[in-house]
């Protein structure tokens, strides 16, 4: 059974920092495809980021592109989200999701594990 946990959410100004991290255990082989989610206060929850484990290779929504990077650790079976430039508009929970499906996707029936999520809060 994956388990994922989240680390890394807090309060920020706007314009500042965070980076989100998301430990993986509980596998013998490592989930094809991870992500990063958000859902904001009264919102449905949209994809942010994922990355295909294999190859690295990713894909990050419009809405945080060249702001927001997905990166992995493989040696320590974790995920991360780098996020710079903070807007009060990503205050958000953030939830890590993975999936034994290949494609980088973000359908959310597709992810079979998620994590409790991080809260990340910026304020103008």
């Amino acid at each position: 059974q994956v388990q994922l946990v989240e680390s890394g959410g807090g309060s920020v100004l706007a314009g500042g920092s965070l980076r989100l991290s998301c430990a993986a255990s509980g596998y013998t082989y490592r989930p094809t495809t991870m992500g990063w989610f958000r859902q904001a206060p009264g919102k449905e929850r949209e994809g942010v980021a994922t990355i295909n484990t294999p190859s690295g290779r990713s894909y990050t929504a419009a809405s945080v592109r060249g702001r927001f990077t997905i990166s992995q650790d493989n040696a320590e079976n974790t995920l991360y989200l780098q996020m710079n430039s903070l807007e009060p508009e990503d205050t958000a929970m953030y939830f890590c999701a993975a999936t034994y499906s290949s494609g980088l996707s973000f359908v959310e029936r597709n992810y079979n594990y998620w994590g409790q999520g991080t809260q990340v809060t910026v304020s103008s």
